[in-house]
């Protein structure tokens, strides 16, 4: 199941209910600590240099308890900071020894104050050294509500939170300090956290379970995807698309691309079939679910598809999924029947609202809120921590990616993964839970290939769908 995003007051409320339970803060300290080691282990190399900052409070000691699991592979290094108008010397020859990560657990939640002079020049000194850090629970100095510093705060490389994520986290300001935000949600308390916010935070083990094929099953068990997508120059888009929604194994995977770029998209696909697009294709009738958008960029196609994308907005009766150039084309209107997905990035949404992509990124909720109200659709906003949602509900906040995904065609490969599965009538069901697998394993895709390259394309990316 999903957590929810809490303020700083619901996740101590969710602590004292905990200890109330029985629970013994002892004990949670301890399993903070494997979770913390558990996240150094993914991050660094055995025999690596971890030097832990450990303030006074329960933040120090949840830093602190990571030594025991730590100790027999890295080389650990604590430096207690009580006083940092005293401890400048110590800081110094810690950081001058460049360890390999520094573990902040100066101050978490319960920090309630701006930071004096002293604590801000420690956290500037830190900043300055420019090694990875990994924050426990919030980067310190940074107020768990706002996302804003409290004087200063630490620049984590990695934040890894403890039970579940604060909003503000997740607020745009707090990016530069919060860096890649993972969740340590099993480390003894009891029960789940309950918040006002609708954000819900997806976890990897939410997608464990897939529905298993029958025994007696065949291709037309399994639905049949359709892409319009492609034109001269950008047919890459097609190829993409459609080697993704192979990877979600639907019984058939179809292109309908421009007569003009026919060619070079079949040249490029060997299972997908490729046919130039026309509007009576009688493959639009046998679709169970459709992609339009991807690569229809080209000058000379431009009125026909929009018309066409019209129609079928209105007509198509199953699943359609509406991504890139099409997402100028849709009426401004809920369709009259069916199933619609859209995947705008935030340059698109912005279109769509008529506003700017920073007015968007101020406030991506109640963008997605107000695109799936007029539009009659679920939302899927693209960008970092990819939202999923509607206009009412719950907003799933999506877990993994990393910036390898800032490039030319990672969209076309998620569009065309999530409209594979959903082609597949058992998925078509459960949108959201669809959507939010697509956008988790897209993002699990890219982090595994960031593992074992930097240097990754698009083209691997869709190779690597559904292997996490």
């Amino acid at each position: 199941m999903p957590i929810p995003v809490v303020t700083v007051e619901e996740m101590r409320s969710w602590d004292r209910q905990s200890w109330e339970a029985g629970a013994r803060e002892d004990d949670v300290i301890r399993q903070v600590g494997h979770c913390v080691a558990a996240t150094v282990r993914e991050g660094t190399r055995p025999g690596s240099r971890i030097l832990i900052l450990a303030g006074r409070g329960n933040n120090g000691a949840d830093a602190l308890a990571a030594i025991p699991p730590l100790a027999p592979d890295f080389r650990v290094e604590t430096l207690r900071i009580l006083s940092p108008s005293t401890q400048r010397d110590e800081l110094a020859r810690a950081l001058e020894a460049r360890p390999d990560l520094i573990l902040d657990g100066l101050f978490g939640i319960g920090l309630n104050r701006d930071l004096d002079l002293d604590w801000v020049d420690l956290i500037r000194r830190v900043n300055e050294s420019g090694l990875p850090i990994l924050a426990l629970d919030v980067p310190s100095g940074l107020d768990g509500d706002t996302g804003l510093p409290r004087g200063a705060a630490i620049r984590a490389t990695t934040t890894l939170t403890v039970g579940a994520p604060k909003v503000g986290l997740l607020r745009p300001e707090a990016l530069p300090f919060v860096g890649c935000l993972e969740v340590a949600h099993r480390v003894g308390l009891v029960g789940s956290p309950t918040g006002a916010s609708q954000l819900q935070w997806t976890l990897a083990e939410d997608f464990i379970e897939e529905p298993r094929r029958p025994l007696d099953s065949h291709k037309g068990t399994f639905g049949h995807t359709v892409l319009i997508a492609g034109s001269v120059g950008y047919s890459g888009a097609a190829v993409l698309s459609a080697r993704a929604a192979a990877r979600a194994r639907p019984g058939l995977v179809s292109v309908l691309t421009p007569e003009e770029a026919w060619g070079t998209v079949a040249s490029q696909l060997t299972t997908p079939m490729v046919h130039p697009f026309s509007p009576s294709h009688r493959l639009l009738e046998d679709a169970t679910a459709l992609l339009v958008g991807p690569g229809l960029a080209s000058d000379t196609i431009r009125d026909a598809m929009r018309s066409e994308v019209e129609r079928l907005w209105d007509g198509f009766p199953g699943p359609m999924v509406v991504d890139a150039s099409a997402l100028d084309w849709i009426p401004r209107r809920p369709p009259r029947q069916g199933l619609r997905i859209l995947t705008p990035h935030p340059g698109e949404a912005a279109r769509l609202l008529g506003v700017s992509a920073p007015e968007i990124q101020a406030d991506r909720v109640g963008s997605l809120r107000s695109i799936a109200q007029r539009q009659g659709a679920v939302v899927v906003l693209k960008g970092h921590q990819t939202l999923v949602g509607e206009s009412k509900g719950p907003v799933f906040v999506n877990s993994s990616g990393n910036p390898g995904l800032a490039q030319g065609g990672t969209g076309d490969v998620l569009a065309g993964y999530l409209v594979g599965l959903l082609a597949q009538k058992p998925h078509a069901r459960h949108p959201i839970q669809i959507c939010r697998r697509a956008a988790w394993q897209h993002g699990a895709a890219a982090d595994r290939l960031e593992r074992r390259c930097r240097n990754w394309t698009a083209e691997e990316l869709a190779e690597e769908l559904g292997r996490a």
